[in-house]
């Protein structure tokens, strides 16, 4: 992705099972008083997306509205952000808000690609 768009893409999604199994088996996650984050490093060299919108969170109507802005803030950030898988997963209590979801998106990525490569690094350096 050498020039700066600002789509959202199906390669920027992640889709199916097996993609969102990985992340979650990587066990590396971030959190704040908005949003859950879970990621995985990926060798594509752009970030991807996954979003898991639980019935608690909400009805459809505010199921939909996280999901709509979730988007939106990785569309609007989506070059900031390390290359790394991220699945998002809003709090229960949480009120979807654009602008503190594209801080929360950002601040959490690199928290997250931080954790992974102090892991990374870990794993070269053992015997």
């Amino acid at each position: 992705m050498s020039e700066q768009t600002f789509t959202f893409p199906k390669q920027l999604k992640l889709l199916k099972p097996l993609e969102f199994d990985c992340v979650m088996r990587a066990r590396c996650s971030a959190t704040d008083g908005l949003l859950r984050i879970y990621g995985a490093a990926n060798d594509l060299g752009h970030p991807r997306l996954g979003l898991t919108v639980a019935r608690k969170v909400g009805g459809a109507t505010t199921r939909n509205a996280w999901k709509r802005l979730l988007r939106e803030a990785f569309r609007l950030v989506q070059h900031e952000l390390p290359p790394c898988d991220l699945v998002c997963i809003p709090h229960r209590d949480a009120t979807p808000n654009l602008a503190r979801l594209l801080e929360s998106l950002k601040k959490l990525s690199h928290r997250i690609n931080d954790q992974l490569r102090r892991e990374q690094q870990r794993r070269r350096s053992r015997p």
